[in-house]
């Protein structure tokens, strides 16, 4: 069980506070921004992630799956993290399904299917990804294991049901890992 609330709390996405001023600093300026929001590579990704316009499903869900105080833990932590359009993918009422406090397991097991517990960036992925002659398993905290490929620059990860997600923003560095914003929802297998 800590285990999953461990990947569950990697699940979350990266996004960061706002500067002041017109100027950024070093900080900002290694990062892409990320829902409308700099994203710091000196903050966590608890820190970074509630500024993200396009990451309040996922926020919410990692509040509700209890895995906030994980996700602010030193990691490292690679996440795939979902936009709230990729939770509007979902058949309807899935996702509210999944926040109620009877579903808790559940969420904490479809968050835990988006954390690696490692530092990952692209082009270790990409090199992991040619050494296994074009695909690669990536074996999640929360028990899911996904297939990477890359087609130009873009990273997919399929998982165990075949459901397709693709890297569209990467490298959002965090001081306890990476966040990979991905534009669907990777589910356990079924």
């Amino acid at each position: 069980m800590k285990l999953l609330s461990l990947v569950s709390a990697a699940t979350i996405v990266t996004l960061a506070g706002c500067s002041a001023g017109g100027m950024k600093s070093a900080d900002e300026n290694t990062n892409p921004m990320v829902g409308g929001a700099p994203m710091y590579a000196s903050k966590n990704i608890i820190e970074n992630a509630v500024n993200s316009k396009d990451h309040t499903t996922l926020v919410a869900a990692v509040k509700a799956a209890g895995l906030v105080e994980t996700l602010q833990a030193p990691g490292p932590f690679t996440v795939f993290a979902p936009t709230n359009a990729a939770f509007d993918k979902l058949p309807e009422g899935a996702v509210a399904n999944l926040l109620k406090p009877e579903n808790k397991a559940a969420l904490t097991k479809v968050l835990a299917c988006h954390v690696v517990k490692a530092d990952a960036l692209s082009a270790a992925i990409k090199t992991m990804i040619d050494d296994d002659m074009g695909k690669h398993p990536v074996p999640t905290i929360g028990g899911c294991t996904l297939m990477a490929t890359y087609m130009g620059d873009k990273i997919m990860l399929e998982d165990e049901n075949g459901r397709v997600a693709h890297v569209t923003i990467a490298d959002v560095k965090q001081s306890n890992g990476v966040i990979h914003v991905v534009d669907a929802v990777l589910l356990p297998k079924q």
